[in-house]
């Protein structure tokens, strides 16, 4: 996975007040949100020992694990906002005059301020509510975990506030203007909107919603602006179930690997495993026409194993493989094609945080998407090194066989970073752990690794790496939250049901329908990014698949495909951007080049869709 990022402004000692003030506020909460990613590691760690080392399960380590998780993600939420790690899409922005780009950043921040005061009272009044129900094991009110929900929106508005304070005021009197008219005409037509039934859909999650991601403005919150307004507008429903739906959708147990496995891809890159790894395969393929082509799709496919994030694996391997590749020849447009490429190929390629997503929200086994998730990353790696093979400019004479000593010398450094992908693999498919309870222990074996092994760990980036994992699970789990709230909008509305029929009826039967998913949702990963989509829609459309006979394993590899193919294509694709900047190359060099791969990986999806083994034959 990936993000483009909101532009945070550096704040200079000696700066306005405004922005002393928000970096004052924002190591007011960077420092508690680091604390939580180190206490989430060490309760569920002392959970993993007790139960399976000493057989004495702690009783509440799970319930202590899912408070502490609610709040990093709240407060990871509002580190994101101020970093700029909030998801948004920028290709259209990117392209306007300087004047009309600045609007459009100082609508990027009032947008999500306005949603978080609008939600901010319905939030509060829905924590307290939760004031005379008891945590079971704990047996605390929980009110002590939902308060995350308002206290991480009272935060990012005090944020949002403080960057508003720096933009300029013509800017604001713009932004304004805009959000005030489009208020009048959206309240001067509930009426109509009311009577045209469920067409007023089109109008807040087509029009207005697709208006604003194109705009800028970062994805959760269009989707919690797009959802506020659907409700104020053509419903009674009260903004209070808006922050349940909120809080379910960011409090999945699954969902709990989220933030270990981010961390465990920063500590696999910091401990040298990664380059290990890419050394050992460098070792036995750099010699040929085109070899380090392979090894870049062998890392990927190895390191995806391990840090779950698809930006991470790219960050992981790129720095090491692509300035050997341009002394060899090749294009660095061609590069960064296959880098972006690689990496839509290993979105499927088990722990990926998109596959603990999606069987979070649509309830399939993870351990049966761990298991059906590796023959089709396997299929398009196949698939992209054929053409890297084609397309290479590397010239293989002059280029010597590493001597065996050197492969074993390598292969033998390598062995407990390669060890640590088969480990998270196996524990989960054969049921020994769950997702999260081997990311702790991947955590642990990476620190341990890291220390005793490989003798590499920089104490001094270690509170930097734990504020950039607050703040990237936070930016993914309250896409999940607005997400799931609007789904719930959706479904309530019958939307649901209407797909459902329009799905079925579709010509050619489950192929057919496979086919239309694949489009739609090459289209959905690229304007939406990945997570959104699939918890946007993933709940909506499997129970369409199981009905017309399509394995939930097999639709979700096929719409996992799809998504990274729309996620990794210009000009709207948010990976595509991140391999280019990863790779330090401008997107107009790549574009022109990366067409190729993707019609490539395309082939290769097709092959996954119509030939079911490759994702159900291991199950």
């Amino acid at each position: 996975m990936s993000a483009m990022l909101l532009e945070a402004h550096p704040v200079a000692p000696g700066g306005s007040l405004p922005a002393r003030f928000e970096t004052w506020l924002g190591h007011l909460i960077e420092a508690p949100a680091a604390a939580l990613v180190i206490g989430e590691v060490a309760v569920l760690l002392a959970g993993v020992v007790m139960r399976f080392v000493f057989n004495s399960p702690i009783p509440w380590a799970d319930e202590l694990a899912s408070i502490l998780f609610l709040w990093l993600a709240n407060l990871g939420a509002a580190v994101a906002l101020r970093r700029g790690t909030h998801m948004r899409t920028t290709a259209l922005v990117s392209r306007w005059s300087p004047r009309a780009q600045a609007w459009a950043e100082a609508l990027a921040i009032a947008a999500p301020c306005l949603m978080l005061v609008i939600l901010i009272g319905p939030m509060a009044e829905y924590a307290q509510d939760e004031w005379v129900v008891q945590t079971p094991a704990l047996s605390w009110p929980n009110t002590v975990r939902a308060a995350a929900v308002p206290v991480g929106a009272a935060l990012m508005i005090a944020i949002g506030l403080l960057r508003l304070a720096r933009q300029g005021v013509g800017d604001l009197v713009g932004v304004v203007l805009s959000m005030t008219a489009l208020a009048g005409v959206l309240y001067l037509s509930s009426g109509w909107l009311q009577g045209i039934g469920n067409w007023n859909l089109v109008v807040f999650f087509a029009l207005l919603l697709g208006a604003a991601v194109l705009l800028g403005v970062p994805i959760a919150f269009c989707f919690g602006l797009a959802t506020v307004a659907f409700l104020l507008c053509v419903t009674s429903t009260p903004l209070a179930v808006v922050s349940g739906r909120i809080d379910e959708g960011m409090s999945s147990l699954i969902l709990l690997a989220v933030p270990l496995f981010i961390l465990l891809g920063h500590l696999v890159e910091m401990t040298g495993m990664a380059k290990a790894m890419v050394d050992f395969l460098a070792s036995l393929l750099g010699h040929v026409r085109g070899g380090l082509n392979y090894v870049l799709l062998g890392a990927m496919l190895l390191v995806s194993g391990i840090s779950g994030a698809k930006t991470a694996d790219m960050a992981a391997v790129a720095p090491v493989l692509l300035p050997e590749m341009k002394k060899r020849g090749n294009h660095e447009g061609e590069l960064i094609s296959l880098l972006a490429a690689s990496g839509a190929m290993a979105e499927t390629v088990p722990p990926s945080l998109v596959l603990i997503t999606i069987g979070s929200v649509a309830g399939i086994s993870i351990a049966a998407l761990f298991t059906g998730g590796l023959l089709p990353g396997v299929v398009l790696a196949v698939m992209l090194a054929l053409l890297a093979r084609y397309r290479s400019a590397e010239i293989a004479v002059g280029l010597k066989r590493a001597p065996m000593s050197v492969v074993g010398k390598t292969l033998l450094v390598s062995l407990p970073a390669l060890a640590l992908p088969v480990l998270i693999r196996t524990a989960v498919v054969e049921g020994v752990a769950t997702a999260t309870e081997v990311s702790t222990i991947g955590i642990a074996y990476a620190v341990v690794a890291g220390l005793l092994i490989y003798r590499r760990f920089d104490w001094k980036r270690l509170y930097p790496m734990l504020v950039d994992t607050a703040a990237l699970s936070g930016a993914i789990l309250f896409i999940i939250g607005t997400a799931t709230g609007m789904s719930w909008a959706l479904t309530q509305s019958g939307f649901s049901h209407s797909l459902a029929e329009a799905m079925t009826s579709v010509p050619g039967g489950k192929y057919g329908f496979l086919l239309v998913s694949i489009a739609a949702f090459i289209v959905l990963g690229s304007v939406l990014e990945g997570i959104p989509a699939m918890v946007l829609f993933a709940p909506l459309l499997f129970p369409v698949a199981k009905a017309i006979g399509v394995h939930e394993v097999h639709y979700a590899m096929v719409i996992i495909l799809a998504m990274g193919v729309g996620l990794f294509a210009p000009p709207f694709g948010l990976g595509y951007y991140a391999a280019c900047t990863i790779g330090r190359v401008h997107p107009d060099v790549a574009v022109r080049r990366i067409w190729p791969y993707l019609g490539a990986l395309l082939v290769g999806l097709l092959i996954v869709a119509f030939v079911p083994w490759f994702s159900i034959g291991l199950l």
